[in-house]
């Protein structure tokens, strides 16, 4: 691009283009590109997805349903299944979970600003599966009511909710770290925890303590 202006420059006669100007030094040289090569081996992650993948499936974690409002009259409300869900702050209440950069749901509830976790039951991975498919109507057939805090839908019959507006978004590689501050929270039943491990939902079994 230099070079480029330098010729139009003397082309045209412009002022300080005469000899013993800038306009004569030199033009400047344009420096190669950079050789492409490949990744080398010694420079690849040390795990791939799927040992990453099946290693901490071992890892037990509750099931959740992030859902929130409708963002405007064409829009329906969102929602996604969550395993991905932790508290983080009693002071102030902060929860966090964490969701795919590609998730078809997440514009939506950001554009609400709002969301609910809805923390399932034992008997409630039918739910569970109904909102990790993508692309269909999740809500159809689903009975709930608007959260009492954000007006997010909460799920009928689900162990516990708790209703939030997003306080921070942070990135974590191919993900993102949602914290949600807590407007509004309730256990809603006894039933036990719906689990995943290891690609299957399970549930706590009642044993005596030894």
């Amino acid at each position: 691009m230099a070079a480029t202006v330098v010729r139009y420059l003397r082309s045209v006669g412009a002022p300080g283009s005469g000899p013993g100007s800038a306009a004569h030094a030199p033009e400047p040289s344009v420096l190669p590109r950079p050789d492409l090569r490949a990744v080398g081996e010694d420079e690849r992650a040390p795990v791939g997805p799927a040992e990453f993948r099946a290693v901490l499936g071992h890892f037990a974690s509750g099931v959740t349903v992030v859902t929130a409002p409708p963002g405007d009259e064409e829009d329906g409300p969102a929602g996604f299944a969550c395993q991905s869900f932790a508290s983080l702050s009693l002071d102030p209440p902060l929860v966090v979970f964490m969701v795919g950069r590609t998730s078809t749901s997440w514009p939506r509830i950001a554009r609400a600003g709002v969301f609910c976790v809805n923390i399932l039951g034992a008997g409630q991975g039918g739910l569970c599966r109904r909102f990790a498919v993508s692309g269909a109507d999740k809500f159809a057939g689903v009975a709930h009511s608007p959260s009492p805090a954000t007006g997010s839908p909460l799920l009928d019959g689900v162990s516990a909710w708790v209703d939030c507006r997003i306080h921070a978004v942070h990135t974590g590689g191919d993900h993102l770290i949602v914290v949600g501050r807590v407007e509004a929270l309730s256990a809603a039943g006894d039933e036990g925890p719906l689990l995943f491990h290891r690609g299957r939902f399970g549930r706590i079994a009642d044993t005596d303590d030894a």
